[in-house]
């Protein structure tokens, strides 16, 4: 099972461009492709988010072949768009509910150089025509992406050694990349060694063009640039979509805002009370174990005066470095890089026995504190508790019994890690989980800890006025930290001037900003991305919760179904669909389905959400439909907590209240709950959020 990114945390630095694109592969173990002829990429960024369009020209010197399109496109990228030049004919792929096949012709392992070109998110897609010798193969490829962010330098990458494929000279390489922002930019410089053909900087618009004939592809592109660090808040981008061009019934309107609050004198640090939780057992040996012991004395080295800090390292041993968590001191500081420098691999994995040590630690701190865990494991727990869902359960328990809020960061190394838990114990805890390579552990985690170094609002939330925005995402909000980012993307149902209020904790105190946001009344194309990126968002939103379940559970596979359907309906590529031949593409082949399901039945939602006591749960039937609907409503781990029972007599809208009451009126707690509509054949999924 893989993890999206969630990657939900943070977009880092910015934006890059890079050529020469995908190969087009005839024979996959013998390295047999066509031949590459040139390569145009067209780049264009509004801020940090960027929609690149990039086209390769190919000729075939082989035999008629059948040819597999592979690009490795970036892990933060979606693919949105894909077509085809064979015969004389331009075709647009549409996309299909079923996962991308990535065997590559010939069978067997793909050469060496391929798997490495082509890197960890590669897209594959299969010509349907055969490719006669000596004819031309056209292939486009559009995909967006939000580019990595921080401290107001951004950089844009794309993959461009291409010799690991094809060595030689590559008659034409050809980039433009334009920027448009409405923070000043400060500068733009090319970060890979490649002739510039022309570099414009005009303060809110910039532009790179680059045009290479006969040269060798040795190298990734890569453009960077610096936003001015002083012109901070809130910048929003909306478009009122016309009707023919929205395949729901959520509202015409599009957004996403990027929010970064000035540093002021109640954005200064907030002190952390941290602990580092380090697998010690027997299969993190050899580099596993080195980049553990290294990422954590790279942690102990960066804290700040004012922080608290503690150690466990566990296997089927728990051991603390201090009974409790100590003042960051250069005294402590050399201790505890000295006790790091002894540790090995050896035992068992008791992950119970490793939180019920840490967490019990955390019940003298407060919420004027940012109270942190960052927990890495390689693998499942073979001792103390094992099941997944009692695991989980005493985590919850051991941290709810402390009284304060911990955000609780999760890393996976390898394939061997217990997914389910590490995401559910990261959700549920304010935090997130990262699945890594077995060599991504240092360079990964140190990235991220100097990301959340310095947080300067806790428990954000975010509150809009006039109430005509909904369907927002991330779903839930991270913390802002200095020199980083909130970015959301939503809907809106008619155009207005929105206040939005960001808001949270600092030292205890509660600390707030407010911004306007106004929404479009007209469709701008310019902004023909927007319902992508929100696309985008919701389905990694979903995604978290898939993987909250067992796969083959209701709930998983409810889950999966609507994002299929999503993915389907915006032409966002996911881990569950693909490109395939034929027909058209995103909206265009699917303007009028249901996200939610059939055309026959709507999914309304529920209203208020979140809510105190009571919710009414809404469905529209649009068919001569009679008979019995059930709403299953579950909690967060998975279990069944209530059924209501509703009877359809034809076409109308339907609407079902729960009191937040389990079954025999049993009280259930405040949080994330999910609901399924089981109607004929089908489920509609939807999720609320109860608050007493």
């Amino acid at each position: 099972m893989k993890s999206s990114c969630l990657t939900l945390l943070v977009f880092f630095l910015l934006t890059l461009a890079a050529y020469p694109g995908g190969a087009a592969i005839i024979n996959g173990p013998n390295k047999i492709v066509l031949h590459l002829d040139s390569t145009k990429t067209q780049a264009t960024v509004e801020s940090q988010i960027s929609t690149t369009i990039t086209t390769q020209y190919f000729t075939n010197q082989h035999p008629n072949a059948q040819v597999t399109y592979a690009f490795p496109l970036n892990e933060n990228a979606s693919a949105v768009r894909l077509r085809w030049y064979i015969n004389g004919d331009w075709h647009t792929a549409s996309v299909a509910g079923t996962p991308q096949d990535t065997t590559l012709p010939g069978g067997g392992t793909p050469h060496p150089d391929i798997v490495n070109y082509l890197g960890k998110t590669p897209l594959f897609f299969s010509i349907p025509q055969p490719v006669s010798h000596d004819s031309t193969l056209i292939v486009e490829l559009t995909y967006v992406e939000l580019l990595p962010y921080k401290y107001g330098k951004v950089t844009y990458d794309f993959p461009g050694n291409y010799q690991y494929i094809q060595p030689g000279m590559l008659p034409l390489q050809e980039l433009l990349f334009n920027l448009s922002s409405p923070r000043t930019i400060d500068s733009i410089w090319m970060i890979s060694a490649h002739p510039v053909q022309n570099i414009t900087n005009s303060g809110n618009s910039a532009s790179v063009s680059i045009r290479m004939h006969e040269q060798p592809a040795e190298h990734n592109f890569a453009i960077g640039y610096a936003l001015n660090s002083l012109q901070l808040g809130l910048f929003g981008y909306s478009s009122f979509q016309p009707d023919t061009l929205v395949p729901d019934s959520l509202g015409r309107g599009f957004f996403t805002f990027i929010a970064e609050p000035p540093q002021s004198s109640t954005a200064a640090s907030i002190n952390k009370v941290f602990t580092l939780i380090i697998d010690r057992s027997g299969s993190m040996y050899g580099s596993k174990m080195v980049q553990a012991k290294n990422a954590a004395s790279f942690i102990v080295s960066n804290l700040n005066e004012g922080d608290m800090f503690n150690l466990i390292d566990f296997d089927n041993i728990i051991t603390s470095f201090r009974p409790a968590h100590i003042p960051f001191t250069p005294t402590n500081r050399d201790a505890a890089l000295s006790y790091i420098s002894t540790l090995s691999d050896r035992g068992m994995t008791n992950i119970s026995g490793a939180f019920s040590v840490a967490v019990p630690q955390f019940a003298s701190a407060n919420d004027s504190t940012a109270n942190i865990i960052i927990f890495f494991t390689d693998g499942e727990a073979t001792v103390g508790i094992t099941n997944t869902e009692q695991l989980v359960s005493h985590i919850d328990q051991l941290i709810q019994s402390t009284e304060t809020n911990i955000f609780l960061f999760s890393f996976g190394i390898g394939s061997s890690v217990n997914n389910q838990l590490l995401t559910l114990i990261s959700s549920h805890n304010n935090g997130i989980a990262e699945f890594l390579g077995n060599d991504e552990l240092y360079s990964r985690i140190t990235d991220f800890y100097l990301t959340i170094r310095n947080p300067v609002m806790l428990n954000s939330q975010v509150n809009f006025n006039p109430p005509v925005i909904s369907q927002v995402f991330p779903e839930y909000l991270p913390n802002l930290y200095k020199g980083k980012q909130m970015i959301l993307a939503g809907r809106y149902s008619q155009p207005a001037s929105v206040q939005v209020t960001l808001s949270g904790e600092a030292f205890g105190q509660p600390v707030s900003y407010q911004y306007t946001l106004p929404l479009a009344e007209i469709y701008n194309e310019q902004y023909q991305f927007l319902p992508k990126i929100w696309a985008k968002r919701k389905i990694e939103t979903l995604l978290i919760h898939y993987y909250s379940f067992n796969p083959s559970s209701p709930e998983a596979l409810a889950l999966k179904n609507e994002i299929i359907a999503i993915s389907k309906a915006y032409g966002v590529i996911t881990i569950f669909t693909s490109f395939s031949g034929g027909g058209g593409t995103g909206v265009e082949s699917d303007e009028n389905k249901s996200i939610n399901g059939p055309a026959s039945f709507e999914l309304l939602g529920n209203y208020p959400n979140p809510f105190n006591s009571r919710t009414v749960i809404s469905i529209r039937i649009h068919a001569a439909y009679s008979g019995p609907v059930s709403v299953r409503i579950y909690n967060s781990l998975g279990q069944l907590v209530r059924i209501l029972y509703l009877n359809a007599e034809g076409v109308g809208v339907y609407s079902l209240p729960w009191d937040g009451m389990g079954e025999g009126g049993m009280t259930l707690s405040s949080g994330v709950y999910f609901y399924g509509i089981e109607i004929e054949n089908m489920v509609l999924v939807g999720k609320m959020n109860m608050i007493k």
